[in-house]
């Protein structure tokens, strides 16, 4: 009886919490590309937008924008495991439908960390401050002080957590159309570079896919 008790027990831990094995646990989801320095994708096919940060936006030619796309990599590569947290002083979703999210991988704030390295800066939208707003502050301030990353790389960047400091070509004040794009618009590369063709590839790229002119839109960091 003892036994029996034990094995429906466990059972019924399993049944009210799922099957969870120590290599994958509860609340971890999958990565499946970067798409950007602060924005990456996961295997169920959701997109996820790094919230209070900002970094250079992969294929507009923006300085730092691959290297930063490239420390998210490495913070995060194809296939790690990943806990995302939700801000409640924050929205849930941006208006192209992503996830606006902090990322966690062993126990590493994903966010706070692409500050500290000087990959991002903190991008306070609309001056709303979430729960780790200090953090990132300091981190942000650091990181200028000992010129890292960008700062170095880019040192026009402005620190102004209340404004866009990296932008795309509208944020920067080019006046964008109706149907301007941006690399994070796409789902795929592929997707990308199919629309980049159809708008007159390398002679003419009004949503300056092609940062560097060799004829790929959009593309990721090696």
């Amino acid at each position: 009886m003892h036994r029996l008790a034990l094995v429906a027990a466990a059972t019924l831990a399993v049944v009210a919490g799922g099957a969870v094995s120590a290599d994958r646990p509860a609340g971890t989801v999958t990565v499946a590309r970067i798409v950007d320095g602060d924005t990456l994708d996961l295997a169920d096919g959701r997109r996820i937008r790094l919230v209070q940060i900002d970094t250079p936006e992969l294929g507009t030619g923006e300085c730092y924008s691959r290297k930063a796309a490239g420390v998210l990599a490495e913070l995060v590569p194809r296939g790690a495991r990943i806990v995302l947290e939700a801000d409640p002083r924050l929205d849930a979703t941006d208006r192209y439908g992503r996830l606006l999210r902090y990322v966690h991988r062993g126990g590493l704030n994903v966010n706070l960390e692409l500050v500290r390295r000087g990959a991002a800066t903190v991008w306070f939208y609309e001056s709303a401050r979430g729960k780790y707003a200090g953090s990132l502050l300091r981190a942000a301030r650091e990181a200028q002080g000992a010129r890292r990353g960008l700062w170095a790389a880019c040192p026009r960047t402005p620190f102004d957590p209340l404004r866009q400091a990296i932008t795309s070509p509208a944020a920067a004040g080019a006046a964008p159309s109706a149907g301007d794009r941006d690399c994070d618009n796409f789902a795929a590369q592929a997707e990308a570079q199919a629309f980049y063709e159809a708008q007159g590839g390398p002679a003419r790229d009004p949503h300056r896919l092609d940062g560097d002119g060799d004829g790929i839109a959009c593309e990721m960091p090696p």
